[in-house]
């Protein structure tokens, strides 16, 4: 699954919902939690239901996934019973703090699947969002096989610290931990590290730039998106260069013609390569065939 970019869509709002099919994001995210109050949740579940009914049997260029509310709130029961639907593709479990959090999750949807006759299998992606989320995070990474992917949000992590994102330093210093170790656990598990949504003014699109670069750089494959503005950007961003596509291939070519010659090691571009290199361009090129493939480009 390609995931460079993941758009929050308040679910409370149908037309924003509606909206949302249009954007050339990877993936939706129906929010059902920060962005809906209280009194709007059962109004928001139901819109989602009905969005998920109307896709059925339709083509959609987007994964569909539902932010519902965590564990904590009492409300998650609820928000499963409506939105594990055929359509669906997975749940973003907010304040994720322990394996137990992600068994219970699980738990619930299984018996919805199996109850609703749904054989498409309903991934996870657990946001960690406090000291604790990253404290369990090896536990929390491992605990299931539907967890596809370890997303970061530092607003609340900030928070749970005593800090305020708006206090983040021009550098981001304090987030560096928590992004290189979520983006590592990710990679150990076979997962996708995404990064927190830019909290800089929407406007911003060089603050954006420069976040998501960063990111990409600590490993992380993809970036939530507050905004439809800010797709467009952090697609490019986590969408191999064609300067990078090209020596790929150069690498690959180089490795094989030094294997067919009984080498197992060569040079490229006046660098030494050998079998890393070869896995990495194959990685690059397979992403770049995948990302072409999805937007209708082979």
């Amino acid at each position: 699954m390609i995931l460079r970019s993941l758009l929050f869509v308040p679910a409370n709002s149908w037309r924003m919902i509606k909206r949302s099919v249009k954007e050339k994001t990877d993936a939706i995210i129906l929010d059902l939690e920060d962005s809906v109050p209280i009194g709007e949740k059962e109004t928001a579940r139901w819109f989602i239901k009905d969005f998920l009914e109307d896709l059925r049997g339709k083509p959609v260029d987007q994964s569909i996934f539902v932010r519902v509310n965590s564990v904590g709130t009492g409300l998650l029961s609820d928000d499963l019973e409506f939105i594990v639907q055929r359509g669906l593709d997975g749940v973003v479990l907010p304040k994720t703090e322990s394996s137990e959090d992600i068994k219970r999750t699980v738990r619930i949807i299984e018996d919805l699947e199996a109850n609703r006759g749904i054989d498409k299998r309903i991934f996870l992606i657990p946001l960690i969002e406090s000291a604790r989320g990253i404290a369990n995070l090896k536990e929390i990474s491992a605990s299931n096989g539907r967890v596809i992917a370890i997303s970061f949000g530092a607003a609340d992590f900030l928070r749970d610290l005593g800090k305020s994102y708006v206090e983040l330093s021009d550098n981001q210093y304090e987030l560096l931990y928590p992004r290189s170790i979520i983006s590592i656990t990710a990679r150990a598990n076979d997962q996708l590290a995404i990064d927190t949504p830019f909290l800089g003014l929407i406007i911003d699109k060089d603050g954006l730039k420069r976040e998501a670069e960063a990111a990409s750089k600590l490993g992380f494959k993809g970036k939530f998106a507050v905004h439809p503005s800010h797709i467009e950007i952090i697609n490019k961003v986590f969408t191999p260069t064609e300067k990078e596509v090209e020596e790929a291939k150069g690498i690959i070519k180089a490795y094989e013609e030094a294997v067919s010659k009984g080498l197992g090691a060569t040079t490229y571009a006046g660098r030494m390569i050998d079998e890393v290199h070869y896995k990495q361009a194959k990685k690059t090129l397979e992403l770049i065939n995948q990302i072409k493939k999805k937007e209708g480009k082979m």
